[in-house]
C-alpha cells in the first residue's frame, strides 16, 4: 500500500498531469498559474475520494499547497 506522500503525490499528478514529482511536491497557489479555484474543486474531489475524507469548506481554504495537505492527511492517516 502506497504511503500518504505517494498517495497524495497521485492525486496532485492527476490534476497537474505536466509537473514532475519535485514540482508537485513544492506546489501552491503561489508557484503553480494553473492552481486556481476549478484545479481546487478538482483536488479536493480527488483527495476526498483517494483517502475516503470529507474537508470542510473552510479548511480548504486554508489547503493551499502540497505539504499543507500532507500534514492534514497525516493527522487523520498518519
Amino acid at each position: 500500500m502506497p504511503d500518504t506522500r505517494q498517495r497524495l503525490l497521485a492525486c496532485f499528478l492527476a490534476i497537474f498531469p505536466d509537473l514532475k514529482e519535485s514540482e508537485l511536491e513544492r506546489a501552491s497557489v503561489y508557484t503553480l498559474g494553473n492552481w486556481d479555484s476549478i484545479a481546487t474543486l478538482n483536488l479536493v474531489a480527488v483527495v476526498e475520494e483517494e483517502f475516503g475524507v470529507r474537508l470542510e469548506p473552510e479548511e480548504i481554504e486554508d489547503l493551499r499547497s502540497f505539504d499543507l495537505y500532507l500534514a492534514r492527511l497525516s493527522d487523520t492517516h498518519g
